[in-house]
Order: C-alpha cells, then structure tokens, then sequence
C-alpha cells in the first residue's frame, strides 16, 4: 500500500496546485490598520472530482471447469495443458460413432422434408399435371379390361350352368323343359328328388331371363347389378346339382335304369357341379380385379384433381410443421453428440487436461479447466461506506505493485454484487473492473490498488471542508463582505478526494469565503 499512497499523495498535490493556478482563489486578506489577518477563499467554478480508493487482486475476466455430459471410453483429446484454444474447439470427446450416424440419417430426413415443401410452395408443374393424366387413362384402360373380363366371366358362367343342367342333369329328367319334368328313376330320398323336379323348373325359367340379360351385356355397362345377378344364377344351378346328386346317391336300380346308368350319372353330375364352382370362382375374382381397377382409376382422378387444383395454403403449413418436427429430431441428434464432447467456451489458456485416450470418462466429473487468455479484470472488495458512491461504468485509474505508482492502467467498474461478503469482521461488496485495454504485462494474480472516479462535474462552486460549520442541523460559512465577517447559510452537497465541499446554494461565485483569523 506503500506505493499507493504516495500515488494519492501525488494526485492531491497535483490537483491542489491545478486549483490554484487555474482559479487564483486563495488570497491573504489584512483587514484595517491593526494587526488581525484573515486567511480567506474567493469562491470560483471549477472541476469536482470525488474518488474512492481500494485495493484488489488481478484475475481472469473467465475460468472454467469442464466435464462429459455422458460418461464413456474417451477416443480424441486435441489440447493440452498450457496450449491457447480457440471459442468453439473440440477438446475431447468420447465414443460417439452411432450418435454421428443418427445425426446423417436425421440431415438427410430433414433435407427430404424441405425438399417437400419447397414443392409445395413452387405449385404443380406441367409435367406433374401430364403424369398424372397419363395415370388416370392408364387406369380407365385397366379398368375397361376388368369389365370386359367381368363379361366374360358371365357369358362363360351363363354356358357352363346352361351346359351342366341342359347337357348333364336334362339326361335323367323326361319332359326337362316343360312344366312337368320328371326324373327316369327312382330314389329313396324323396325330398331330394321333388326338390330336383321343381328346381328343374325354376332352372328353366331363370335360363330364359339369364340368356336376354347376356345377349344385351355389354363391357361399357355398369356391370355391378349383372355380376349380383350372375352369382345368384350360378348358386341356383349348384343347388340343382346338388339336390340332384343327392336324389342319384339313392336312387333305385331298375331294368330301366341300371347301377351302371346310376352311377355315369353321378359322375356327370359332379363334373357339372366343379364346372359351376369354378365359374363361381372366376366370377369373384373378376368382380375383385375389376373392384380395384375402379378403386384406382378413382385415386388416379383425385390425384388429377388436386394437381390441377395447385397447393392450398393448408398443405403448405402441414409440410411447413413435418419440417419442424425434422428439424427438431435433428437439433436432439446434435443436442445428444454435445454430450459426449468437451467444448471450450472461449479463448483461453488450458490449466488442467485429465482426459486421456482410452481412458472412461465419468460423467458431469471435471476433467479440463480453462482461463481466458488476454482478457483480464480486478477483484474488490469495496467497505460499505464506499459501496453506495460506486456505480456500474464509473472510470478508474490502476498501479499494479509489479510495476510500480508510476505506470497507470486504466479501468471500469463492471459490477458490484448486491449482497455483502464479510471479511475480517466488516461487511464488503464485491467489485469487478475490467481493464479497458489489453496489456501483455497484466498477469492474473497480481496486486491492484485502484482510484475510483465516482463523480466529476465542471463548473462547480465548491469551498475547503474546513471553512463549513454546521449548528442545529444547518451548514454556515463566514463570508468576507466589505470590511466586515458576516455568517452566510448554506445548502452543501458532496465532497470531493480533495477535501472541498460542494455548494448547491447560498454563496455565489467571486464571493470571499473566511477561512481562518491569525494574529
């Protein structure tokens, strides 16, 4: 502190004989003829400066200790104790392989979403427009084939029932086409066989309608009403069949009719009876393909549709929000490699590097620390009294104890803390000021005693701290008027690091202020 008082010391004379020089106020005063002198001021505008002075430790504007988000085998270490590295640089990182593959995968998948948008957002291009009509009449010439199928199928359905009762179950009946058709033997099971003679019948006059219906089908039609009527005709014909099995299965041998006859019957009638099955089929399957072949030229016209239409804004801000969602599958992607790696917050110097190759990093364990490089401020800690007269960018001048009073750092308060730090018993605020220039002799670690500027103004009245008096509260002066000392109250304000006390009102300036009597 030595150093630092004479650096006070050194300022106040200089300040003191600026004052003196610039406003020529102080004069000796002989009053009359006798022998009482009075030493008096003449008060004049000049600077106020007040000041606070502290002493502090030189420390790094930043320090940090870094540490894995994720524990793992450490596999790169870039830095090492004493290198300088820059805002940004990987310092470690451990085994991230599959955490960088899902971050490609998830680019990718954003870059598709984009690329969807940006689409939208560019409408419908001729050539989308003639795909998508090139689709719908590739759809109308499927669907023609399915329906020309569908025909088919019936015409084929229609010959092979009119073949399987006209040319198959007509041999066993006299009078098959009449009203009174009549099997040629006899069978135990009578219902079987009435219901073969009356089914026979019904047969007969569902083959006339069956046969108009396919003479005027045609594959334009709406097939849908012919392919329900088809289906109920082909049940009808296997149900015949099937009744007249039944009848054959016990039918009677006679002269007549032999086992032999009975049994080709059976036969006939069961090669019938598969014949019909398979139209039956056939005509499902055609129904099926000719269901999907409309379900797809349906599609194919919708798709038409909205490309003709362009892109509503609704479909532009529902891709707009897949983007959104990619992107944030991407930002978690990054969030999750972050984890794995030891980054530095600024540049700076590395003080401590515990990571090494190969090793298993714990963690939220500190493994690497950092100081700022270049970038330097003061620790204070300012006493109460002084703590109010501080304030946030208030100019300061520094000496630091390794160079000495006379080589001079200039400085500003960064910030005092609100809450108080006791030491040695007295309450103190913590002060951080920054240097406001970069200097390659200032080292963390080194002694700063410090001179606050908490106020300066110009063109202030101000008068010696010992010329004011206080009595009853209130502050007075003796102010020389004529040959006489009169009292004069005043309205003070601050005081400076000189000792002079700032007036607000009461003494005008080229007024003589008394500031003592001698003999």
């Amino acid at each position: 502190m030595n150093t630092y008082v004479a650096l006070a010391l050194k300022y106040k004379v200089a300040i003191i004989a600026a004052l003196v020089v610039v406003l020529g106020g102080a004069w000796w005063y002989t009053a009359g003829s006798g022998t009482a002198k009075l030493n008096t001021f003449t008060v004049v505008p000049g600077e106020f400066i007040r000041d606070v002075s502290v002493s502090g430790k030189v420390v790094a504007a930043q320090s940090v200790d870094l540490g894995f988000s994720q524990g793992g085998r450490v596999t790169r270490v870039n830095a090492k104790v004493g290198g300088t590295v820059g805002a940004g640089t990987v310092l470690a990182e451990v085994e991230n392989g599959d955490i960088r593959a899902n971050i490609l995968q998830r680019e990718a998948a954003l870059e598709v979403q984009r690329a969807k948008l940006a689409s939208l957002q560019n409408g419908t291009r001729p050539e989308e427009i003639a795909v998508a009509e090139g689709t719908v009449r590739n759809a109308e010439i499927s669907l023609e084939r399915a329906n020309q199928t569908v025909a088919d199928v019936i015409r084929e359905a229609y010959t092979a029932s009119d073949d399987a009762v006209r040319n198959n179950l007509d041999l066993m009946l006299t009078n098959p086409r009449s009203p009174n058709p009549d099997l040629i033997f006899q069978s135990t099971n009578s219902k079987a066989e009435l219901e073969t003679e009356s089914g026979r019948i019904t047969a007969e006059i569902m083959f006339a309608k069956w046969q108009s219906e396919i003479l005027a089908l045609s594959a334009s039609d709406d097939l849908a009403q012919e392919i329900t009527h088809a289906e109920e005709n082909l049940r009808s014909v296997v149900l015949l069949l099937t009744n007249a099995n039944a009848a054959l299965n016990r039918a009677i041998s006679t002269a007549d009719v032999t086992q032999s006859e009975i049994d080709a019957f059976i036969v006939d009638i069961s090669a019938a009876r598969t014949s019909v099955n398979t139209k039956i089929s056939s005509l499902t399957s055609a129904y099926t393909s000719f269901k999907n072949a409309q379900a797809t030229l349906d599609a194919a016209n919708r798709n038409l549709a909205l490309k003709k239409s362009g892109t509503t804004q609704a479909d532009i801000n529902a891709q707009a929000a897949q983007v959104k969602v990619a992107e944030a599958d991407l930002a978690n992607a990054r969030s999750q490699l972050s984890r794995t790696l030891v980054v530095a917050p600024f540049t700076g110097v590395v003080t401590k590097m515990g990571a090494k190759v190969g090793s298993i990093a714990s963690s939220n364990t500190s493994e690497i620390s950092m100081v700022s490089s270049n970038k330097f401020q003061i620790e204070s800690f300012v006493p109460e009294i002084h703590t109010a007269l501080i304030k946030v960018r208030d100019s300061a001048r520094v000496t630091l104890d390794a160079y000495g009073s006379g080589t001079i750092f200039n400085a500003v308060v960064a910030s005092v803390e609100p809450a108080e730090t006791v030491r040695d018993g007295v309450a103190t605020y913590k002060t951080i000021l920054q240097f406001t220039d970069s200097d390659a002799r200032i080292k963390s670690g080194m002694t700063a005693n410090v001179i606050i500027t908490t106020e300066r103004k110009q063109n202030t009245l101000s008068v010696p701290e010992g010329a004011v008096y206080r009595r009853e509260g209130k502050s007075y002066v003796k102010i020389l008027s004529g040959e006489e000392v009169v009292e004069r109250e005043l309205t003070t304000g601050s005081v400076s690091s000189m000792g002079q006390v700032e007036i607000l009102s009461g003494i005008q300036a080229g007024e003589v202020v008394v500031l003592e009597t001698s003999e």
